[in-house]
């Protein structure tokens, strides 16, 4: 039965890999746009699962690194904009920090202001795309190491995450000199590899987002299932029993917490790439709270589930709000689904796929038994 149930599950996987990949033969650009966001917030719905389901960390600053991953690769893109290139200078500059300046204040990158050059080594792409993936990586060791050797858990490392990302909105909105504050970075240019332009229109945008999320689900499955994801689900299940068998808990703890952030900063770069800006929203509280919500309706404790969770929430929402009549209603809607799903999918979509198919697997083993012991009966009648 276990060997039939992962040959299922990867079934499921492959069906959804196949359907994404078919999705421009059937929509426009338009659409394709659209539906390239809901991807992203598909591979949110995979960190989460990560983080919350497999390691038992409930995370409500998600947004943080998803924040952090869209804001580097959005520094390179702003730079790159035809906006930031202005008369007397040899390199491009903001054009938000030319409308800030001071009086007299040298039209210059490094010294605009006080902290303009901070944006100096974002002239080149890769660095903006390095850092969407370091930075993340980054806060969440260091934040990682703090709390998990402190053994601090449960709803403490929740109240911890939330401080964290609005203390650092705060310092964003703050810094208006150097990040727009609460405008965020907007008029952005288009990302480039190897001379071909990501138009967030083309088609060729939304198969790189498709591509990217395929390889972080399948890689996050491949995961859990290794020795150290076992592990982590033991460490999830009874923390204190791990250690005593000598397991390294806080450094389980804090690897998949850094993977998690590693995917929520991956999808806040190609966020970017796909709306063309960078916003303080992605780290408001609200959003984080809604990944939450995305990762419980399609079932944390599965990585493909979390991840079609995250989309069919978000294509709910859009049709609902886009709809006469309920266009006011439209939240009360999706609060009202996440409520059902708690009290009567308790493992969210996901755990009632994988009931329905515990159920069939078992009705065609006990078939197959009854069968041989039909077979068997009939075979020592006839002797």
């Amino acid at each position: 039965m276990m060997l039939s149930r992962r040959r299922i599950d990867w079934a499921f996987y492959a069906a959804f890999v196949i359907l994404i990949m078919a999705a421009p033969l059937v929509m426009d650009t338009f659409w394709l746009n659209r539906v390239a966001k809901y991807l992203v917030y598909g591979m949110l719905g995979i960190a989460v699962a990560l983080s919350w389901g497999y390691a038992g960390i409930l995370n409500l600053g998600q947004g943080l690194f998803f924040g952090a991953g869209a804001y580097m690769l959005a520094m390179s893109l702003k730079l790159a904009s035809p906006t930031s290139l202005q008369q007397g200078s040899d390199q491009p500059v903001p054009d938000f920090m030319l409308w800030n300046a001071e009086p007299g204040a040298p039209t210059e990158l490094c010294c605009i202001n006080k902290a303009s050059f901070l944006w100096l080594p974002f002239q080149s792409q890769w660095f903006g795309v390095a850092m969407g993936l370091i930075l993340p990586v980054i806060l969440a060791l260091v934040l990682g190491t703090i709390v998990f050797r402190k053994r601090i858990s449960g709803v403490f490392v929740s109240i911890i995450t939330l401080a964290l990302v609005l203390l650092v909105r705060l310092v964003v909105i703050d810094a208006q000199p150097i990040t727009n504050g609460f405008n965020g970075l907007t008029d952005l240019g288009w990302f480039k590899v190897a001379g071909l332009e990501f138009d967030p229109y083309l088609i060729a945008t939304y198969y790189l987002v498709a591509f990217v999320l395929s390889l972080v689900l399948i890689g996050a499955r491949l995961l859990v299932d290794t020795r150290a994801g076992i592990i982590l689900q033991a460490v999830r299940d009874d923390e204190n029993r791990a250690r005593y068998l000598g397991f390294d808990v806080p450094a389980y703890q804090t690897f998949f917490f850094a993977v998690a952030a590693a995917i929520a900063g991956v999808a806040g770069m190609l966020y970017v790439i796909v709306s063309e800006f960078a916003s303080p929203t992605f780290m408001d509280l609200a959003f984080s709270i809604t990944m939450v919500v995305w990762a419980a309706v399609g079932g944390r404790s599965s990585i493909l589930g979390a991840c079609i969770g995250a989309i069919l929430i978000n294509v709910v929402s859009a049709t609902v709000s886009e709809t006469a009549g309920f266009a006011e209603a439209w939240k009360a809607i999706i609060g009202l689904i996440f409520v059902l799903v708690v009290l009567y999918l308790p493992r969210g979509l996901a755990g009632f796929a994988h009931n329905f198919v515990d159920r069939v697997v078992m009705r065609r083993r006990n078939a197959r038994g009854e069968a041989l012991r039909v077979t068997d009966a009939s075979s020592q009648a006839a002797e």
